[in-house]
């Protein structure tokens, strides 16, 4: 995974919301732009939960991003 795959995906117009898979199976959903940010060197991201807690994640250890149809979300 690279920072400009991950960038692509968050950048995406319209947003489509993802699920960042990392080799360990820990998986983070990301429903809106504005819950992830990236790191000025582009090594790592900070990915909110609702509740505002958050994970900082190295991007060498994702695996996959998983882009979401907007009809996938709204069923569960």
């Amino acid at each position: 995974m690279t920072i400009e795959q991950l960038r692509a995906v968050h950048q995406a117009r319209p947003f489509q919301p993802f699920t960042i898979h990392l080799a360990d199976g820990r998986s983070y959903f990301v429903p809106h732009s504005e819950f992830i940010s990236h790191s000025p060197n582009g090594r790592t991201v900070i990915v909110f939960r609702a509740d505002d807690s958050f994970e900082i994640i190295d991007l060498l250890l994702v695996v996959s991003l998983e882009v979401h149809r907007t009809s996938e979300v709204d069923r569960g």
